[in-house]
């Protein structure tokens, strides 16, 4: 069993205030964090630091979300990391076409705050983790 601060979060949102809001509430909660803005970075910091979970923004400068969630699943290696959406997109479509892709969440940014999105984290992670 991992600690908190063993668990590594991949936050991949290219809004500078959100990734900070979300940045400080998974801090808070004892978590590592790495930020990243865009597919390069993501995958870079996927090899790299081995995330246990990835929050993914479908909008993105150059690639976006839906394309990068298809390119993690069809990883052998990056195919277990599990990915909640956050997103401004919402509709019907949107949410089949992650889930469809391998997401185990979508959640629209405008519908649920900075805290709810970490207590989704959490309820992913599940048993991986003991607390702080």
């Amino acid at each position: 069993m991992l600690k908190r601060n063993e668990i590594k979060i991949l936050i991949v949102e290219d809004d500078k205030f959100l990734r900070g809001l979300l940045v400080e509430k998974i801090k808070h909660e004892g978590f590592s964090v790495i930020e990243t803005t865009n597919a390069d970075e993501l995958f870079s910091a996927v090899s790299k630091e081995r995330p246990h979970i990835i929050l993914l923004d479908l909008i993105l400068p150059g690639k976006g979300g839906f394309e990068i969630l298809s390119e993690l699943k069809a990883n052998h290696e990056y195919a277990s990391i599990p990915v909640i959406i956050i997103s401004n997109l919402g509709s019907r479509d949107d949410v089949d076409q992650a889930m469809k892709l391998g997401a185990v969440e979508f959640m629209i940014k405008a519908h649920h705050t900075p805290l709810e999105i970490v207590e989704a984290v959490k309820k992913v992670l599940g048993t991986h983790y003991v607390g702080k």
